[in-house]
């Protein structure tokens, strides 16, 4: 069977449909509330979003497939020169009410320009409030089984790049404890475009399993007011990373997408405290030392 973009489109539906409805059993209280919205210059998606939950304090599930005729800012930026696009995809990030259970966030895409250019793009990243070494490493290790899949060396590939990519310039730290991430992802003389697919099929389908078993470590971990407004200060650093350097985010402005489903990734409490130092030795501290490029998380 030949891969289209009907095909990737309906697989991405399908994705979100089931992420949500796993979400909502691990959180036993909040249920996901959807807009559909239509862009002007063609397509649509599906923005939906969970608040105030026993474990999630907001997240957002969304799904879009959207197309029309790319800006030239945009088209100078990926280095095209046809116009016509059609770009479809998901997007998940989660804000847990309880510091000790990590953000996430995950990105599967679809792009497709004139009529012979296409790639894939996406990735999976953790981003703890106090990083936990064995979260880190489960983290690491299933992100690794899924990558050897496609082919043996990508995991180490698509680490370093998202050790690079979410880094936040300004502070000279990482945003979390990276993950993978990659783009541009076509057909070559190894691998197929269902080849492609089907990893970025997998990667969207390990989702649910990796983090509901580090929610479930962690989402009854006891703590306090300091907890909280460390929580707090580390939401602010991923507000920070999202409004510089994301590209999606950039993508979406430039292309006039929907400002709501753009800026879902955003937490609903962050703050900034002036020239913030944790106490040596104390979790904050440590934290802090370990938000480093290239750290070996799965041999840590």
């Amino acid at each position: 069977m030949s891969v289209n973009k009907a095909h990737i489109q309906s697989f991405f539906m399908e994705l979100q449909d089931q992420i949500c409805t796993s979400l909502e059993k691990i959180d036993t209280k909040a249920v996901f509330k959807q807009d559909l919205w239509n862009r002007e210059g063609g397509g649509g998606g599906r923005t939906r979003i969970i608040q105030n939950g026993h474990v999630f304090e907001k997240g957002g599930v969304n799904f879009s497939a959207v197309h029309g005729i790319l800006p030239e800012n945009i088209k100078h930026a990926l280095k095209i020169e046809a116009s016509d696009f059609f770009a479809t995809g998901i997007s998940i990030v989660i804000h847990p009410q309880n510091p000790f259970v990590p953000i996430i966030h995950m990105n599967t895409r679809y792009f497709e320009v004139g009529e012979n250019t296409y790639w894939f793009g996406g990735g999976i990243d953790l981003t703890p409030h106090y990083v936990i070494k064995q979260d880190a490493q489960f983290f690491h290790k299933s992100l690794q089984k899924v990558c050897d899949e496609f082919k043996q060396d990508a995991y180490g590939a698509f680490k370093q790049w998202a050790d690079e990519y979410f880094y936040i310039k300004h502070r000279k730290e990482t945003r979390g404890v990276g993950g993978i991430f990659f783009d541009r992802l076509s057909a070559n003389t190894k691998h197929t475009k269902q080849d492609v697919f089907e990893f970025v099929k997998l990667v969207g389908q390990a989702f649910v399993p990796i983090y509901s078993e580090l929610v479930k470590r962690n989402k009854d971990t006891p703590f306090g007011k300091n907890q909280k407004d460390w929580q707090y200060l580390r939401r602010g650093r991923y507000v920070e990373f999202n409004l510089v350097y994301d590209k999606g985010t950039k993508f979406g402005l430039d292309t006039s997408g929907r400002i709501e489903s753009i800026l879902m990734s955003l937490p609903s409490t962050a703050k900034w405290f002036y020239d913030f130092k944790p106490q040596p030795n104390s979790k904050e501290a440590q934290t802090l030392n370990l938000l480093k490029k290239e750290v070996d998380w799965v041999g840590i």
